[in-house]
């Protein structure tokens, strides 16, 4: 049973990376045959949007225990992003040729094609040392640069065209605030967020590239690592 969870497992994450990698072809492709970047949501964003809903595998990944990671923390990332991807950008054409989505795409891509690999080479037992110093290092720049130039700024041109909208009033109406007092709240709370996960991955970081579980217990560690990746 073991070894099927471990193939399976191994199977999710390099599936995941070639959708991914395909993602990051056809966004830069498109900006270098057109000379914009104006049609990063309309080039990749099919495909960006299958990726990410497949991904809520890794939420139940951790409820089941297949892998181990905190539930909460993977549900909280998975619906952050697809909470941007499919019910900011996705409802709102007027922001989709911003710049700020090609800038998202392409350091969600990044990260992606590092770090599901990474979890993939490590089920197996084969992960070299190179991709792994990688996984831990790129959050560094494109962490920041997807969360404040990307999220949080589509969020907040999304403002002035939700308030009038007012959207999902099925969900908002029987609350005492509206969807756009809840995206203000979120935009509100993402720094607090982020620089909390930002830590964290520093922490992550020192511990992984110390060599402090040695390099056998690192690779032999895959599954364990898969589990942490949402947060790391």
């Amino acid at each position: 049973m073991a070894s099927i969870i471990k193939s399976y497992l191994a199977a999710y994450n390099l599936a995941q990376a070639l959708g991914w990698a395909a993602a990051l072809v056809l966004l830069l492709h498109d900006a270098i045959v057109s000379g914009s970047v104006s049609n990063a949501y309309a080039v990749a964003g099919p495909i960006v949007g299958y990726c990410q809903l497949a991904s809520v595998l890794e939420v139940l990944h951790a409820a089941t225990g297949l892998v181990h990671s905190g539930v909460l923390t993977a549900a909280m990332q998975w619906s952050g992003r697809s909470h941007v991807l499919f019910t900011v950008l996705g409802r709102l054409p007027q922001i989709q040729a911003h710049v700020s989505v090609f800038i998202l795409l392409v350091t969600w891509s990044l990260s992606e094609i590092i770090r599901y690999p990474q979890y993939a080479f490590s089920l197996l037992g084969c992960c070299p040392a190179w991709l792994t110093w990688l996984r831990y290092t790129a959050f560094i720049p494109l962490y920041p640069i997807g969360i404040f130039a990307g999220e949080m700024t589509l969020m907040y041109l999304s403002l002035p065209l939700i308030r009038p909208e007012k959207p999902f009033q099925h969900i908002f109406g029987m609350l005492p605030f509206e969807y756009y007092h809840f995206v203000v709240g979120l935009l509100l709370c993402y720094p607090f967020l982020w620089m909390h996960l930002y830590r964290h991955m520093f922490r992550q970081r020192r511990k992984k590239l110390s060599g402090e579980k040695g390099t056998g217990k690192g690779r032999g560690k895959g599954k364990a690592d898969k589990g942490k990746g949402k947060v790391e």
